[in-house]
């Protein structure tokens, strides 16, 4: 196959922890091109969408001693060159959020991939329509108490009602802007303003699941279907378990319950065209749809020997009726 990866600007990539390099590598490592691109390399041209695409060579990492090691130089890039994304099989939209205007307007651009001839994971319009926070909102029996408002009295009532929560950014990433709020803070007004911007901007408050404490489950589904989970664990005097924020991981089962939620989500993802997702889980109840650059393969393929993306090329392989 040809495949295309909308990535961030790849030398800020960090080889050894990053699931776009891991699926490049995969993907190479199974004799497919591998071409990458940005997202403000994208165009529209003759009612066809086009990008400004390189090949790229992948020095695999390897496992040493437990943990992946990088080469020092571990990509090499080819000539770039303009070319219609309904030339190559699949195009992997992996750019970190914030999903901001920039960011719609390349899914714009991607709406533009002839669906018949070339598959965008995941779809322009599922994207636009699953805001990793929101989206969760509809699966009523798999998450925990939650409103999203900008209210400042309907926050305070909800915070005293559960006796503590979580207050999210609706547009955040890797924990970043999250806060925990209890009554008894004397700052709680001032975590609200700030959280709301003044009260303008909605966010998710959710309440504080103390199992927190034991981990935060990161299940990736592929098609709807769990293929591997990494846990997320706390440290020092952090109540946030994101890996971005230092939080260290652990090898984890998926569960029966981990299983239901896949399977209530499995319908809705697949009508919306998401089919790389990474969900978080704590306690038994879904928290967040992650479907812009879900990460977790590289800690996943680490502690439990597999190598998940080779999963995702062969599933690709055979959805595109090509053999792997």
């Amino acid at each position: 196959m040809k495949l295309a990866f909308i990535i961030d600007p790849i030398h800020r990539l960090d080889p050894g922890h990053d699931t776009s390099v891991a699926l490049m590598e995969a993907a190479q490592q199974m004799g497919h091109e591998v071409w990458i691109t940005e997202a403000n390399r994208l165009s529209v041209v003759g009612g066809r969408a086009y990008a400004q695409l390189q090949p790229v060579r992948l020095v695999p990492v390897e496992l040493v001693e437990g943990r992946w090691v990088a080469a020092e130089v571990w990509f090499e890039l080819g000539d770039r060159q303009f070319l219609p994304l309904d030339s190559l099989d699949a195009v992997f939209m992996r750019t970190d959020p914030p999903v901001d205007i920039p960011y719609l307007y390349a899914t714009y651009v991607l709406d533009y991939v002839n669906p018949d001839r070339t598959r965008v994971i995941n779809a322009p319009a599922g994207l636009r329509a699953a805001n990793e926070k929101m989206y969760a909102l509809q699966f009523t029996g798999a998450i925990p108490e939650t409103i999203v408002t900008a209210d400042k009295q309907v926050i305070r009532e909800f915070v005293e009602r559960q006796g503590a929560a979580v207050m999210k950014p609706l547009g955040g990433k890797a924990g970043e802007g999250i806060l925990f709020a209890e009554p008894g803070d004397r700052n709680l007004n001032s975590l609200i303003e700030i959280s709301t911007q003044q009260f303008r901007v909605p966010i998710m408050v959710q309440e504080y699941l103390p199992a927190a404490k034991d981990g935060d489950k990161r299940v990736i589904l592929l098609n709807g279907e769990p293929i591997g989970a990494v846990n997320r664990i706390p440290t020092g005097k952090e109540f946030r378990g994101n890996m971005a924020v230092g939080g260290r991981v652990a090898a984890v089962e998926i569960t029966e319950r981990d299983r239901q939620i896949c399977a209530q989500l499995a319908p809705t993802l697949r009508r919306d065209g998401l089919i790389f997702v990474g969900i978080d889980i704590i306690g038994g109840y879904l928290t967040e749809v992650n479907v812009t650059s879900p990460t977790g393969i590289r800690e996943i393929d680490r502690l439990n020997d597999v190598r998940l993306g080779q999963q995702v090329m062969d599933w690709l392989s055979q959805s595109q009726g090509i053999e792997p």
